[in-house]
């Protein structure tokens, strides 16, 4: 992997992390349009990944404080739950990772039909957060478990974990905030896992990547990381997940044509 290549690599996965646009999807198109093949890049895509996560947790940090800082008073409060809700959220991610974890690591092939095709069921997720009507709704232990749901989902390359999240979350009637900082905070759970599993495994002894593509890789992830999660919780609020469903059809077409 060369030092451009990482670069642009590492925009893509930054800003399609949080944009509902799909980060796997638009990572198969740019591998496939970069004649980047398989490289045994797992450290590459792990070291990108943690960097997304880092972002996250810059643009959170008040949020996460204050949640640990209720967690340690070892009281049934607020932050108590919602920390409970975020692990809840989080065990159809882990069932699925864990038992289908080599099934799915197979469909990432480049295979432009099956990613256009996913690209267009996101937009049809994202489409219909249009007939939502503004809601104040909580984020129950039920309704976090469905948005878990959909976040398996997004183990299939072409589907936003964020847009499907966020969208089920809106069609759910959550508020609009509630359903975005959830949508974000949530991703921790399983990415910071995934990244755990690879060390202890020893998944990464195989890889062979130089250090300063992961090093421009992880930087170009974390500042676009940054800057797209800061962007996605103003355009939620917004409400004009609209025009990501006319960008992920249109992608989704092109690729359908061009595969």
């Amino acid at each position: 992997m060369t030092e451009l290549q990482a670069f642009l690599l590492g925009i893509i996965q930054g800003l399609t992390e949080f944009l509902p646009v799909s980060s796997s999807g638009h990572l198969e198109i740019a591998h496939a349009a970069l004649g980047i093949k398989d490289e045994n890049n797992l450290l590459f895509v792990l070291t990108v990944h943690v960097a997304t996560v880092l972002s996250t947790i810059l643009v959170f940090r008040k949020d996460i404080s204050e949640l640990g800082k209720d967690l340690l008073a070892f009281q049934w409060n607020h932050s108590t739950k919602y920390i409970a809700k975020l692990l809840f959220s989080s065990i159809p991610i882990i069932i699925i990772g864990l038992i289908f974890r080599e099934n799915l690591e197979a469909i990432f092939t480049g295979n432009l039909f099956f990613v256009g095709c996913m690209l267009l069921v996101t937009a049809v997720l994202l489409g219909l957060t249009q007939f939502v009507n503004k809601s104040e709704g909580k984020i129950t232990f039920g309704k976090a478990f469905i948005i878990g749901i959909a976040q398996t989902l997004a183990a299939l390359p072409g589907i936003s974990r964020s847009g499907a999240t966020i969208a089920t979350g809106l069609l759910l009637k959550g508020k609009k905030e509630d359903v975005a900082r959830f949508s974000f905070l949530m991703v921790l759970i399983p990415i910071l896992g995934a990244a755990f599993i690879d060390i202890v495994t020893g998944e990464l002894k195989s890889t062979k990547v130089d250090i300063l593509p992961l090093f421009i890789g992880f930087v170009t992830a974390f500042i676009s990381g940054w800057l797209a999660c800061s962007w996605m919780i103003k355009i939620v609020k917004r409400g004009k997940l609209i025009y990501f469903a006319i960008y992920c059809a249109l992608i989704g077409l092109i690729a359908i044509f061009a595969a």
